[in-house]
């Protein structure tokens, strides 16, 4: 019995060596330092350390904006305003503008038999072949007047005066606004004879031809 007492003296004092609590007190050390920086790697992810990242605002290019292609506008035939047919309310003029001297004269006389007012007649500024019909639109009977008398005559333009007005002076006399400027072409004939169907013009020139 006296020689296993000392043998169990020696295994107790191993099993509390001065080692095995140093390793002890290491391990907790690095596991207390361990999850310290475990826990601040947690806290910076989470606080407010982190920098937000730049934003640059998306550049936006206005869309470019064509126009809707329209159709050509379709020029619409309008019939102009039907003008009543007329003797009165506008003073007419003959101006000779023939190679036939008197003629204005002849056919101032012709349309005051038509009932037309007329003014003394008078001289183109300058000769010309085919009769026109000016008037003066400020007078609002002057168009109706002067499209009477165009169909009297054949049917000639009718047209507004122009300023300065073709005639002697340069503009119209008082209390006128309509001029026959009276061309070659009709400075000759008569009324009927300016107003006959050109065919029945012919016929007779043919006749005359052929007659004995």
């Amino acid at each position: 019995m006296s020689s296993d007492q000392p043998r169990r003296s020696r295994d107790t004092g191993s099993a509390g060596s001065p080692m095995g609590s140093t390793a002890a007190i290491v391990i907790a050390i690095v596991a207390v330092v361990a999850g310290f920086l475990i826990l601040r790697q947690i806290n910076d992810d989470d606080g407010g350390g982190s920098t937000p990242l730049a934003t640059t605002p998306l550049a936006t290019t206005p869309l470019a904006t064509t126009p809707l292609a329209t159709e050509p506008a379709v020029p619409v035939e309008t019939t102009p305003a039907t003008v009543a047919a007329t003797v009165d309310g506008a003073t007419v003029v003959v101006a000779n503008a023939s190679t036939v001297n008197g003629a204005a004269g002849v056919l101032t006389t012709a349309l005051s038999g038509k009932n037309f007012t007329m003014a003394k007649a008078t001289n183109a500024t300058a000769k010309q072949e085919d009769t026109t019909i000016l008037y003066d639109p400020s007078n609002s009977n002057a168009l109706g007047v002067a499209t009477y008398l165009a169909s009297l005559m054949g049917n000639p333009s009718v047209l507004e005066v122009s300023a300065p007005a073709p005639i002697e002076g340069g503009l119209l006399p008082e209390g006128v606004s309509i001029i026959v400027m009276l061309g070659s072409d009709k400075a000759n004939s008569t009324l009927e004879q300016m107003n006959a169907p050109a065919t029945s013009a012919v016929t007779n020139a043919t006749t005359a031809t052929v007659a004995p």
